[in-house]
């Protein structure tokens, strides 16, 4: 898709459209000051007002979502059995 950059304020957003028929398929979210956008799709029976603030509730502090770090770090300990206490609450 196609968007115009979003202000550099955390919560900012742009529209993503469909370059064929202008059709609103996501947002660039700005998820941090200072940092690159994130995408966020529109998902099946989740409005994009629904899904930019289920991401920027999930970003702690960082750029990108928990639950895709939480995602990142367990793909990088091959092998390792997770353990309760290193599986985080989101809420």
């Amino acid at each position: 898709g196609e968007h115009e950059e979003p202000l550099d304020e955390v919560g900012a957003w742009a529209p993503m459209r469909d370059p064929k028929d202008g059709t609103v398929i996501g947002a660039a979210l700005r998820t941090r000051k200072g940092v690159q956008p994130i995408y966020v799709s529109i998902g099946h029976k989740v409005s994009l007002d629904t899904a930019i603030e289920l991401v920027l509730r999930c970003c702690t502090g960082y750029r990108i979502p928990e639950p895709l770090r939480c995602a990142h770090r367990r793909a990088r300990q091959k092998g390792e059995e997770p353990s309760a206490e290193s599986q985080p609450t989101l809420f």
